[in-house]
């Protein structure tokens, strides 16, 4: 059984694909931010739809009920879904985008590295941010994963240096896949500051956006995610200006970063070790479990 319909939309040319799935680490809603703004940007139509109910634990990601006066008028069901658009430059772009698939990983892969050979996708690239040891009074790094088909990728955003294992979401799964299917493909991950990243960081989004118009060579407008990063980090600044504590914290950090220079998405040398981000990451996820939750599938 097919695992998606399609919507009848428009022929595509060269389309680049952009996955934003819902319910893996997204500090600082970074992701969030940067596919609600392209989805925003410009009119966009659906091209096909997965099957919520073989891919989505309906308990976990329960629908929404629409009551009026006690009269139940129907349910809202989470669905991944892709929908077609374009940048600024009217060159085409899908996104993925909707909740992360809880079971059956292997036919989703299987069945989005289909639908993009069939859509003609000339690039894939995902979004994400984790909580780092960064600044805030910083640009904000990008650092990039990717399959080994698709490496020298990695080099034109920013290199994450050393080994580390953590736990993975599907767009690790997506990776590999897509890599196997020798459809270039590359994540974009936003470093956002560990003290941040449970609020959100316009910051990141801004970052995201304008890292996927660079590695992808499209027109995309972040303006509108710049004016709101500047607004929170006035907000930021003056919460820690209130404590002789952070803004300790704060100095530190800049000075771990004060003597590299270079391109603001290049992060070789700047990302912490292995081990830093791993412990940064496994904080950042028992504070979003809740009570029960054991982060198993």
């Amino acid at each position: 059984m097919a695992l998606y319909d399609l919507h009848g939309a428009r022929a595509l040319s060269d389309p680049v694909l952009v996955v934003a799935l819902d319910g893996w680490v997204d500090a600082g809603l970074g992701a969030d931010g940067a596919i609600s703004s392209l989805l925003a940007a410009e009119a966009t139509e659906l091209v096909a739809t997965f099957d919520g109910e073989t891919l989505i634990d309906q308990r976990a990601r329960r629908p929404v009920v629409h009551l009026v006066n006690g009269v139940n008028e129907g349910l809202t069901w989470p669905v991944i879904q892709v929908r077609a658009g374009a940048d600024r430059a009217g060159r085409d772009l899908c996104y993925l985008v909707g909740p992360e698939p809880d079971f059956r990983w292997g036919p989703f892969t299987a069945a989005v590295v289909e639908l993009a050979r069939s859509l003609g996708v000339r690039l894939v690239v995902g979004l994400g941010a984790f909580p780092a040891p960064a600044p805030h009074t910083r640009p904000v790094r990008l650092a990039a994963t990717a399959p080994a088909e698709s490496a020298e990728l990695i080099a034109r955003v920013g290199v994450m240096q050393g080994a580390i294992e953590v736990p993975s979401g599907v767009w690790g799964a997506l990776e590999l896949a897509f890599g196997q299917a020798d459809i270039p493909v590359v994540g974009l991950w936003a470093r956002v500051p560990h003290y941040v990243a449970g609020m959100a960081f316009p910051a990141a989004s801004a970052a995201l956006v304008d890292g996927l118009a660079q590695i992808a060579g499209l027109t995309l407008d972040s303006s509108t995610l710049h004016t709101a990063a500047d607004a929170s980090l006035r907000q930021v600044d003056d919460l820690i200006a209130r404590s002789a504590e952070h803004t300790d914290m704060v100095r530190k950090l800049e000075r771990s970063l004060d003597d590299v220079e270079g391109n603001p998405l290049d992060v070789e040398g700047q990302l912490p070790t292995g081990d830093e981000l791993a412990d940064e990451l496994e904080r950042y996820l028992r504070e979003q479990r809740g009570p029960g939750d054991s982060g198993g599938r």
